[in-house]
């Protein structure tokens, strides 16, 4: 029982050449044509957990570029991912061989493992590291206060020893993240962005030792404990902007059915789904997930395609039906001809579509990042030049030269640039949070403010997803209560929905006899000696409407039809009005039924919209836009709108989407309510103002604090305390938010 918007012909064969990868769609055929003939490249994955920045980004896609045979390598940032293609003589050994030159440890990796708990064991690292560098400093702190009220030599001395025994081995563990990446980036031969802030580290501990050692009347490991405590805070809150994030691509690969049914010699045999060849029968039993692509060879029934192309509706299927693998067989026992299996299968490619779209987009960085590259040569020439002069100027007093030396490392440590960012997101993703939004990505505010075309999904999106029938009281009690028996023998959505409104109204179903379901076509019965039918309007002997119906036929006069419209999600009307009222472009996008998309589009004043879209088609709307110089927002639930999601420039979802659609998003929309969409996207904008203040502060905080450590005015302490004040300034700023 399913929808009929015309007539169809269930014995009529649909064309043989007619695709059903989704991928293909997206891409010229005679593209398509020349990827067959030409030799297939080989996709290697690896894992690089190390990576963390911009620089790491360029470092290691050119390290790939440089192997013989690779054609093109994308890093995923967010996942730490690397994607190489290359000819198939390239092998992962010679790809981590490259990642180690270049100062990368790297893994090849295993789809079947679960990328979080890498993420989560680094979160946690850092974690504790941060705690054990915030109980050091207040300790320390504590113990300095007696220093600077007035103590002298031996109790002096004796606090100053207090200090070291806490803060060298504070330094030395909670410092590790930032030594261990400085000490591959100098393997490699670069200059990277935790050199600086290591020596930092070290040359603070080690003057202030010095002086103790001496006696000296100022030791300065309460500055390298707050440098490191500020410095890892600033790691920590980017690391939980970007751990939140998933692999889209596995969550597909998730809805594979690792095993199939094959009829071979009339024996059934259950295989993994590798050994299944083009050319097999498969049987797939009611309630049962395709496979493998093929086509119907015997049987009919009905097809959920939800997940595929965003239908609302369960679809026929007959002999010569094309099915795709991931699409769910609802009534009746089916047997397909396979004609692809595996990683050749839509499922699959849909999945690389997906991580293709995710790769390409972590290409876009943060201004931090961006910073990030021009910061370390630098810091290393203004405190390298800051010695020398200091060593010529003081006729050789090194110890002297280090101390500015060293003022000008701690000085220009970039605290305030490594919290501009994070602090801002934090501060936003907590009031979106309470306003039912979660952010998930660390630069998705910064492109959310940029957005000025929306993209809207319609099935399970600006809908609900679940069919309300419309016109039930215009229909005589007798009609609906045999409908209502009928439908109740069935576990369609559209006669669950049926049953439901008539149980709500208070019907009573009808006394049918000898009820049965023929799947593809509807439910049939005896009542008073009649058979009735209810189902497609064809089956009924009538004509269908071009709206979601079923239709009921008792024997005599034209069959009754039974309409639905799909309930519209709360705060959809206003969430679009305010988003044009900002003055972006609405677009609707929808694989399904014209009418139903017509009837939505017209209801929320939408003029731009878009019915019966495939998967790749959506991805290639998005994609067009993007080209056209447009910054899109992809606003979707459905598998069929994950490879958009993820190309998309920001991308939302709702919490009861399908888990790939959630993880491919960068914004989660927890609950019903659409309206805090527009939401989002002011705060983004508000969100983009405070970051672009926080670097302005960041900026003249290093245009004043920079020229007083090189003349000598600003000790390590005082270069740490204004550190942390601009730092504390930054974070302070994000809290306006709030």
């Amino acid at each position: 029982m399913t929808l009929a918007a015309g007539p169809f012909d269930p014995s009529e064969p649909l064309p043989a050449n007619l695709s059903a990868c989704p991928a293909c769609v997206a891409a010229p055929s005679a593209e398509c044509m020349a990827q067959m003939a030409a030799p297939k490249s080989a996709r290697l994955m690896l894992s690089v957990p190390l990576a963390h920045c911009a620089l790491c980004i360029s470092t290691l896609e050119q390290a790939m570029a440089a192997v013989p045979g690779v054609t093109s390598a994308r890093l995923n940032l967010t996942l730490r991912r690397l994607s190489v293609e290359a000819a198939p003589s390239v092998t992962a050994d010679t790809l981590i061989a490259a990642a180690a030159r270049a100062g990368y440890e790297a893994h090849e990796l295993d789809p079947g493992l679960l990328s979080s708990t890498e993420t989560d064991r680094q979160g946690r690292d850092l974690l504790m590291r941060l705690g054990v560098a915030f109980f050091s400093m207040m300790n320390i702190m504590l113990l300095s206060v007696a220093v600077w009220s007035g103590a002298q030599d031996a109790t002096r001395d004796l606090f100053h020893w207090i200090s070291a025994v806490i803060a060298l081995p504070t330094v030395v563990f909670s410092g590790q993240p930032f030594f261990k990446s400085a000490w591959r980036s100098l393997r490699a031969g670069r200059l990277g962005m935790d050199v600086p802030i290591s020596l930092a580290l070290i040359l603070a501990s080690s003057i202030s030792l010095f002086e103790t050692w001496m006696s000296g009347h100022h030791a300065y490991f309460d500055a390298a404990v707050m440098l490191t405590f500020f410095l890892l805070l600033g790691r920590y809150l980017d690391h939980r902007t970007r751990a939140v994030a998933r692999s889209a691509a596995e969550e597909l690969a998730a809805l594979e059915v690792p095993r199939a049914t094959v009829l071979r010699d009339g024996v059934e045999s259950i295989v993994g789904i590798t050994e299944v060849q083009v050319g097999d029968l498969v049987r797939v039993r009611p309630g049962g997930r395709m496979p493998v692509d093929g086509v119907v060879t015997e049987g009919t029934s009905e097809l959920d395609r939800s997940l595929l192309t965003g239908e609302s509706l369960p679809v026929y299927a007959g002999v010569g039906t094309v099915v795709s693998a991931g699409e769910v067989n609802l009534t009746g026992p089916l047997t397909l001809r396979t004609t692809a299996a595996g990683k050749d299968s839509s499922l699959h490619r849909m999945a690389d579509l997906v991580a293709v779209a995710e790769s390409a987009r972590t290409k876009y960085t943060s201004l931090a990042e961006r910073a990030a590259a021009l910061y370390s040569p630098l810091v290393h020439i203004l405190s390298f030049a800051a010695f020398g002069f200091w060593m010529w100027k003081t006729g050789g007093d090194l110890r002297y030269a280090v101390n500015i030396s060293a003022a000008v490392l701690i000085i220009t440590c970039p605290c305030a640039l490594g919290l501009a960012v994070p602090a801002v997101v934090t501060s936003a993703s907590g009031r979106l949070f309470r306003k039912g939004l979660l952010i998930k990505q660390g630069t998705a505010l910064e492109r959310l403010a940029e957005v000025d075309t929306v993209v809207f999904d319609k099935t399970g999106t600006l809908t609900m997803g679940a069919p309300e029938p419309t016109n039930m009281a215009d229909h005589p009690r007798h009609a609906a209560e045999v409908a209502f028996a009928l439908a109740s023998a069935s576990s369609h959505p559209l006669a669950t929905a049926l049953a439901e409104a008539a149980r709500s109204a208070g019907l009573r179903p009808e006394r049918v006899e000898d009820i049965r379901e023929v799947p593809g076509y509807g439910i049939e019965g005896i009542w008073k000696g009649n058979r009735v039918r209810l189902g497609r309007a064809e089956w009924c002997g009538g004509q269908g409407l071009d709206v979601t119906a079923t239709y009921l036929c008792t024997g005599s006069g034209t069959p009754r039809a039974f309409t639905f419209a799909d309930r519209l999600r709360p705060g959809a009307e206003a969430a679009v009005s305010a988003l044009k009222a900002q003055g972006k472009t609405i677009k609707l996008i929808s694989g399904d039924a014209p009418g139903a998309v017509r009837h939505l589009a017209d209801r929320l004043g939408i003029t731009d919209w878009t019915a019966g879209a495939l998967p790749a088609e959506k991805a290639q709307t998005v994609a067009q836009l993007t080209a056209a110089g447009r910054k899109v927002l992809m606003v979707g639930d459905g598998l069929n709108d994950t490879a958009a999601l993820a190309s998309a420039h920001v991308s939302i979802s709702p919490a009861s989407a399908l888990d790939a659609a959630r993880v491919a998003s960068d914004i989660v929309l927890l609950g019903k309510d659409m309206s805090p969409i527009a939401d989002a996207a002011r705060i983004a904008g508000q969100s983009t103002k405070r970051i672009r203040e926080n670097f302005a502060i960041s900026a003249w905080y290093n245009v004043v604090a920079v020229p007083l450590a090189l003349v000598g005015l600003a000790t390590p302490l005082a270069a740490a305390l204004a550190m942390s004040l601009s730092s504390i300034t930054v974070s302070l700023n994000a809290l306006r938010l709030k």
